[in-house]
């Protein structure tokens, strides 16, 4: 069929499979220009389809040649209907790593679920035996909870009074004040029930408990701290709830890893386009502010270049893992660099309508946007057929 992008307000309704390849190609080729990384050898990316997941796993393969385990909840294609595009994702990433010669397999189904944790076990020990490495990278609304049944629902909102102030509709550049009501005690523990650390600490403990964590094993979970402006929807709203929990989670993951001589770090990454921060009231315009800056500024970076650089400057050096005196591994430093912020806050109060497409990135955020569903590569003919039923080549034997 032909695929074209069909909108609908903050997600696309499609994905092209023949783009998300050429999406995982550009990202494998960015790696390997970039030399080898002396990392883990057997990896379990936890979230492993899009975003920093994906990043995660085509660096870890394509940079150290590690073989790596996917878990992700994707849905498949249908005669007619395209898949989501982590399924496109992993299919490509499939095909170049067996390409390679390294060894890629994958799970889809609910990461929270108990069933998904166990089937993650048995393969690790049915191919690999035991892993050095699990990222921990999901990104859902909602959350099913294994124990109490109870299903979870995370929410946007600030914490204390009512948040006003600007956005931009990224489809439209329409800027508009968006005022946001504050969150209830119900809302601030279901977001963090869905989005804090327990699910990463029940992993660890499942995983451990199996014999699957080799020693020195190393977890790394992906966090966001951002600048004042968006501070009160984000980091000290329910979200920023959650990752405190998240955050607080490391620690003890870290203390109940002792026998394995592991250790549980977050990641606090810079600010990128993804379905979830496109759904955030302000983000999108201080994201296109931002771009706009760090692009002159010669420090942008994508998924991909920022993941490659966690590994290959904070994780992987052979010297101590450098954090912030929270316990942090800080890669949002180019975002947090004081110069940069000041001229985003001198952009913010000026940014409109009329003069975003000047003095922001909004074609820039528009175009990730796109590509985080297969669509605006190079090197695609998007007036072509495409086939929507391409399968990943792991989970189609099953």
């Amino acid at each position: 069929m032909i695929i074209e992008p069909r909108m609908r307000g903050f997600i696309c309704l499609t994905a092209h499979p023949d783009g998300c390849a050429q999406s995982v190609k550009n990202q494998i080729q960015y790696v390997q220009s970039k030399g080898a990384i002396d990392g883990a050898k057997k990896v379990l990316v936890i979230g492993a389809s899009t975003g920093f997941g994906l990043a995660s796993r085509i660096t870890s393969a394509f940079g150290s040649g590690a073989a790596t385990i996917g878990v992700f909840f994707e849905k498949e294609p249908a005669e007619g209907k395209t898949a989501t595009p982590g399924w496109y994702n992993t299919a490509a990433f499939e095909q170049e790593a067996h390409k390679a010669g390294l060894y890629a397999k994958s799970i889809n189904g609910d990461a929270f679920s108990n069933e998904i944790k166990q089937k993650t076990i048995d393969l690790i020990k049915a191919d690999l035996g035991q892993v050095d490495m699990v990222i921990y990278s999901l990104a859902s609304p909602v959350r099913m909870h294994p124990v109490t049944g109870i299903l979870h629902r995370s929410v946007l909102k600030p914490i204390g009074g009512t948040f006003t102030n600007k956005t931009v509709d990224f489809h439209t550049g329409n800027v508009t004040q968006v005022s946001i009501e504050p969150a209830n005690q119900d809302d601030i523990d279901n977001t963090v029930v869905v989005m804090g650390g327990e699910d990463w600490a029940m992993w660890m403990e499942a995983l451990q408990k199996a014999g699957v964590l080799a020693d020195g094993v190393t977890t790394i979970a992906y966090s966001y701290i951002g600048p004042e402006v968006t501070e009160a929807v984000y980091r000290k709203g329910t979200i920023g709830r959650a990752k405190d929990h998240l955050e607080a989670s490391a620690f003890e993951i870290t203390d109940s890893l002792k026998s394995v001589n592991g250790k549980a770090y977050v990641s606090v990454n810079k600010a990128l386009v993804t379905q979830a921060s496109s759904a955030i009231p302000v983000i999108p315009l201080y994201i296109s502010l931002l771009y706009k800056i760090m692009k002159a500024e010669g420090v942008h970076e994508g998924c991909i270049e920022q993941i490659q650089r966690l590994f290959s400057e904070r994780l992987y050096t052979g010297a101590a893992v450098p954090t912030d005196d929270q316990g942090r591994i800080r890669i949002d430093d180019w975002e947090m660099r004081e110069d940069i912020q000041e001229k985003v806050k001198a952009l913010w109060a000026t940014a409109t309508t009329e003069n975003l497409p000047e003095i922001g990135d909004l074609a820039g955020y528009k175009q990730d946007f796109l590509n985080l569903f297969g669509f605006g590569f190079e090197g695609v003919d998007y007036n072509a057929e495409a086939n929507e039923m391409t399968m990943i080549s792991s989970i189609a034997n099953h």
